[in-house]
């Protein structure tokens, strides 16, 4: 007996190649609306569902599928005589293969101008319900929602027919789908404002936040343990991550990643793609220890180590530009030990040249002027019984800067507290952060007291072997008294940017003219807890 197919689809890539390739193999071809029209225009032999209901298409294409000639031909059990016993008795056909996928609901909310209304058209009913019946009968049906999916299956289909192993592979991701297909409809609606409901073709206001949040993730990989040996861990990507954000890398070499050596790598792509000019940044427990630019990715290295090579044993580095086998052969010629090194791109000759470390991971991300600085939309942080979202810290204040103090910054010190302020950004709090000529001086992180941060970030650099005299430093937040600010200016710092705002802002400010150094507020603070 020959199979039977129904082809029902949004997305029609491929639809036409694969429907000739199952009609090749004498399937016979069901078909609804515009997927129908379009196989037939083909010259496909290919049967209108409304022929098989026996009623038409109705309320402007919102019943068409849902019949028991549909349904029952899909969910009949071929291994329950009484199934089939039911279908022989009503006329009713199996369904053996269903091609479906659903109206593109996330497209017409993205648009501007969607409203309420042709949000609620764009929910597909029949579609889901399809599907979700088939993958219930997955031991019986073949249920395709991605046209990744045709190679595979016509595959089988020529060999010994579809597995069941397919099948079920098949099954589970129409479950997945349908799941974060519902969810985008609840993520939609809860977020509308009060009153959305009364003006059905006005475009609604939506809440920044929907009172009800849905996140679908895929697992990737598992992991040996988390943080800790103690601890399980597993690592989860977004079904569409944003093109220059970690989660797309391609590892070229190296054992598994680990779950630290993921957050860690993390920080240091966020952190190095936030420099226009050729950066590095040498990253460890979360923090950098080592930030620089350069007139190319070999000299920006050079820079970032010099901050704290002790700290950057063991860390992971982050490129923005192209690593060639010179970077590689310095790494190596400072018996650096590295855990991960992250880069738009090696060159053959770069990777020859780290061969001999195989332990070492490579890992390539694509990173573009379009997307560089966008990372995720929402940041989000577990805690017990609920989740905190927030949107991300990607504010530029550039054009916010204001000089407080009576001496007026140079061009050369403006660009310095530029710079250690995009880097105090990716500094846990509190964060103090001595920079010059392009490179990280000292960094203090994550104290309790902003004075113990300048201290260690001060320390470190003598520990390093450099002089804080004439750096900038940028506090990730204001300086509640002037004591933080007497600490930097006696280590030597002449210039400082942070985000003013402190009730004491005027004792601060006084300060500052006392001791003869330029102070900007940036009125923005980046906390990063």
């Amino acid at each position: 007996m020959a199979l039977t197919a129904l082809l029902s689809v949004s997305d029609k890539t491929g639809i036409v190649e694969f429907a000739q390739a199952l009609n090749a193999q004498g399937v016979r071809l069901l078909s609804t609306g515009g997927t129908a029209k379009l196989l037939a225009e083909k010259g496909l032999p290919v049967t209108e569902v409304s022929e098989i209901t026996g009623f038409p298409e109705m309320l402007d294409g919102r019943v068409k599928t849902l019949h028991p000639r549909v349904h029952g031909g899909i969910l009949a059990r071929r291994d329950l005589p009484e199934h089939m016993a039911a279908l022989k008795e009503h006329g009713i056909d199996t369904i053996d293969m269903l091609v479906v996928n659903l109206y593109p609901f996330a497209q017409a909310t993205a648009k501007a101008d969607c409203t309420l209304e042709n949000a609620i058209e764009n929910i597909d009913i029949g579609g889901p319900t399809m599907l979700r019946a088939a993958a219930k009968n997955w031991q019986d049906v073949a249920v395709i929602i991605d046209p990744v999916d045709y190679e595979q299956v016509l595959s089988e289909m020529k060999a010994n027919g579809i597995t069941r192993s397919t099948k079920f592979m098949l099954a589970k991701k129409v479950f997945a789908h349908t799941a974060a297909y519902d969810g985008m409809i609840t993520n939609y609606l809860t977020a509308l404002e009060a009153g959305a409901e009364l003006a059905t073709e006005a475009v609604p206001a939506r809440a920044e936040y929907p009172a009800v949040y849905n996140l679908q993730l895929h697992k990737v990989q598992g992991m040996r343990y988390g943080e800790n040996p103690h601890q399980s861990a597993a690592f989860y990507r977004e079904a569409a991550p944003v093109v220059s954000t970690l989660a797309n890398w391609t590892q070229i070499q190296g054992k598994e990643l680990s779950f630290n050596n993921i957050a860690d790598a993390d920080a240091a792509w966020e952190c190095v793609k936030a420099f226009e000019a050729p950066a590095c940044v040498i990253i460890k427990h979360a923090n950098p220890c080592g930030v620089a630019v350069g007139a190319g990715p070999l000299e920006a290295y050079t820079k970032a180590l010099k901050t704290d090579p002790t700290s950057a044993f063991g860390g992971i580095m982050a490129f923005n530009r192209v690593v060639d086998a010179d970077v590689i052969e310095a790494i190596n010629a400072n018996k650096q030990f590295v855990e991960v090194v992250i880069a738009p791109k090696f060159t053959d000759a770069a990777r020859a040249a780290y061969a001999s470390k195989q332990n070492v991971r490579l890992l390539e991300v694509p990173l573009d002027d379009a997307t560089r600085k966008l990372g995720n939309a929402l940041d989000f942080k577990r805690v017990g019984g609920g989740m905190l979202l927030q949107s991300a810290d990607a504010i530029d204040i550039v054009g916010d800067i204001k000089v407080v103090t009576q001496l007026q910054p140079t061009e050369q010190q403006m660009k310095d507290m530029l710079f250690a302020w995009t880097v105090a950004r990716f500094v846990k709090s509190n964060a103090i952060v001595f920079c010059k000529d392009g490179m990280t001086m000292g960094v203090g992180a994550g104290q309790m007291s902003r004075l113990d941060s300048a201290r260690i970030a001060s320390i470190k650099a003598g520990h390093a072997g450099l002089t804080l005299q004439g750096t900038a430093v940028a506090s990730d937040a204001f300086f509640p008294f002037r004591d933080g600010l007497d600490v930097v200016v006696d280590a030597g710092a002449t210039c400082v940017i942070h985000p003013g705002g402190s009730m004491r802002d005027d004792e601060v400010i006084a300060a500052a003219n006392e001791r003869g150094i330029a102070m900007v507020f940036t009125g923005t603070r980046h906390f990063r807890h």
